[in-house]
């Protein structure tokens, strides 16, 4: 059975009178895809938000690879193997792709990765980014300006970046949001392969034609508290889900 390399335990976030999250439990399994759904203000990017370090918890405990991350701010927990990607695309303007991608890579440097002494350093970096470059789709463009890129291209980006920082485990938050139908597929495709490499993925998205095929589980989240957590073909025939749905079945 796979060990769990996040696990997250009676996660409680208040603002003001609302309770975004209540009593939250759910784990990451090494290697494993995981969605987090639920309907618009169900309480799930505030949970990637406490998991990343932007956010406080008010209650609850968050152990990833054994050790507590609560509290730390989002730097350390990065350096520890745990990135995210973002909604919105966020490249570094004026750099090549290439040197966006290595940007990525910095909590792994052990010197300032633009010193002479680092130079040994920088190369190897640079060789994993132009892996990553590649294994994202991107290669033909790997010394173009990121301000050139398509939207989606700017999505592979963002992965190749967050790879860059040799995660155990990724927080893709909306990763489907706007983009084709052959970019989509794409996507699919490089989320499998990084599970493949033996990183965890945990995914919030709101298209569940792209996340329940590629989705191993799924936790269920409404108003802040899990109310489903099971495989795929569990979830679709939950009635607490689909009540949360407004019973849209055509949703899942």
């Amino acid at each position: 059975m796979q060990g769990s390399i996040l696990e997250v335990r009676r996660l409680t976030k208040r603002f003001g009178g609302l309770t975004a999250v209540a009593g939250l439990d759910f784990n990451l399994r090494d290697g494993e895809i995981l969605g987090l759904i639920g309907p618009n203000g169900a309480g799930k990017t505030t949970t990637f938000n406490i998991i990343a370090g932007t956010y406080a918890a008010d209650e609850g405990e968050i152990r990833f690879a054994g050790d507590s991350i609560l509290g730390l701010p989002p730097h350390q927990i990065a350096r520890r193997g745990l990135m995210r990607t973002f909604q919105h695309n966020r490249p570094f303007s004026g750099m090549p792709v290439l040197e966006n991608v290595m940007v990525g890579a910095h909590t792994q440097f052990r010197r300032n990765p633009f010193s002479r002494k680092a130079s040994g350093e920088e190369q190897k970096q640079r060789r994993r980014a132009e892996e990553l470059i590649e294994f994202v789709g991107l290669a033909g463009l790997r010394d173009a300006d990121v301000g050139t890129l398509s939207f989606g291209q700017g999505r592979l980006l963002e992965i190749a970046r967050a790879l860059a920082g040799e995660p155990r485990a990724i927080l893709f938050d909306e990763p489907a949001a706007g983009l084709t139908a052959a970019e989509l597929d794409r996507l699919a495709g490089i989320i499998r392969g990084i599970a493949e490499r033996g990183i965890a993925v945990l995914l919030i998205e709101h298209d569940m034609r792209f996340l329940l095929p590629l989705a191993e589980r799924v936790v269920v989240l409404n108003f802040g508290a899990r109310i489903a957590q099971g495989t795929p073909q569990e979830v679709r025939a939950d009635r607490a889900v689909m009540d949360a749905y407004l019973g849209d079945a055509a949703a899942l």
